[in-house]
């Protein structure tokens, strides 16, 4: 009698990150939508000063685009759990191409834009942003394997340093060439949207079962919408890593603005200005090295102490030692960013249930955002009354606040995902 042996399948092989096709063509339509968004928030300033010679006016492109992606936020992720991301995320870069498209158009034919055009694409590139963002962010996960997320998010990291780093330069100088009557910026943002849409378009993914959306439709749309800022309520953690790293978002967001004083009252050129502003971007791309080193230590822990350490290095930067002396501590505390925006991600994302991840990235990037104007208006209250040094001593004291808030023994105690 011949007895059979029933050998148990070998697990598929997994297939390594830079051969995964699908992630790649994501990542490389996202690297350049990010390329051409930075190069666009350079160029529409310098256009709406050039037509209207109002700093008021040129600001409110970027209030009008803030404002329509607060507003989008929550219906994005609510939205983004009911139906296919990937549509989602070719629908957001049409918007975005359309938009930006039309601008480059006006400008060929005419040579300028009214404000009123201006606006109006403004408040479709907001509004559009956090469904692509949002569309993009559930689609990485649907097609890498979660023993590889960390190092995907990883090299999203590496397309944002380069994104900062070449994309405000890129569309200053595509401005300045006065090519297609100064329409040349908007033509190259309008083409990365239709390289990222081009990208979306080949990749496939399994389409979502049915059943979470038909369960989630019978839910009041308020509640469904709210899901998301519940989720990181409900649990002590989360609320305080959430509450956390947007008290850095806080505090970061003005940086710019009063670094950029504080060279001025130092007698710092414009240039010497741009190359310490810079050290930002550098060591934002260098810190995606560090994202793997730095993810030994616990969540809660890492979080923790790249808050205390964004308190010294802000009142560091009061000391007038001139423009190096600031890019190297802008370069210093832009080194955990990566690592930071890779943990929230991870720490977040992957500790609520999957039918309800893209409201809960809705929430995170709203609240992400809402903390840009708040330290703007904040920094610059500040800076009405203060000296640029006594301003960045209070935002100084304003993280040490947050942070020994937040330095909760449940966020100690955080550990990550398996």
């Amino acid at each position: 009698m011949t007895v059979t042996e029933t050998v148990a399948p070998a697990p598929a092989a997994v297939v390594p990150l830079r051969r995964n096709w699908r992630f790649q063509l994501i990542w490389a339509g996202s690297t350049a939508s990010f390329l051409g968004v930075e190069a666009a928030d350079v160029a529409y300033p310098l256009a709406i000063l050039a037509l209207t010679g109002s700093p008021v006016q040129a600001a409110a492109f970027g209030v009008v685009q803030l404002l329509a992606t607060l507003l989008c936020g929550l219906p994005a992720g609510d939205y983004a759990d009911r139906h296919d991301s990937r549509r989602l995320l070719l629908l957001a870069e049409g918007v975005r191409a359309a938009a930006t498209g039309s601008v480059a158009v006006v400008f060929i034919l005419t040579g300028h834009a009214s404000l009123l055009h201006f606006l109006v694409a403004a408040a479709a590139l907001g509004a559009a942003q956090p469904f692509g963002g949002t569309a993009r962010m559930l689609l990485v996960r649907e097609v890498v394997p979660p023993a590889q997320l960390t190092a995907a998010l990883t090299q999203e990291q590496v397309r944002n340093g380069l994104g900062a780093l070449a994309g405000p330069p890129l569309g200053g100088t595509l401005y300045g060439l006065k090519a297609l009557r100064h329409g040349l910026p908007f033509v190259f943002s309008a083409a990365t949207f239709l390289i990222s849409l081009a990208c979306a378009f080949f990749v496939r993914v399994p389409t979502k079962p049915a059943e979470p959306a038909v369960a989630a439709e019978r839910e009041p749309t308020l509640r469904r919408m709210f899901a998301g800022v519940r989720n990181l309520w409900d649990d002590p953690a989360l609320r305080a890593a959430t509450v956390l790293a947007m008290a850095i978002n806080t505090v970061g967001a003005p940086l710019v603005l009063v670094t950029v004083v504080l060279l001025r009252a130092q007698g710092v050129s414009p240039a010497l200005t741009g190359l310490a502003l810079a050290g930002s971007a550098v060591g934002g791309l260098a810190g995606a090295l560090l994202v793997k080193p730095l993810h030994r230590l616990q969540p809660g822990v890492l979080l923790i102490g790249f808050a205390f350490l964004v308190v010294p290095a802000l009142a560091l930067l009061a000391v007038p030692l001139g423009p190096w002396w600031v890019a190297g501590l802008l370069l210093t505390v832009s080194l955990g960013i990566p690592a930071l925006e890779v943990l929230v991600d991870v720490l977040i994302l992957r500790r609520v249930p999957a039918e309800q991840r893209g409201r809960t990235i809705g929430a995170v990037m709203t609240l992400f955002t809402l903390g840009m104007p708040v330290g703007t208006v904040y920094a610059g209250l500040l800076l009405e009354y203060l000296s640029p040094s006594a301003a960045l001593l209070v935002l100084a004291g304003t993280m040490a606040v947050a942070a020994v808030s937040c330095a909760k023994p449940e966020l100690r105690a955080a550990r990550w995902p398996a």
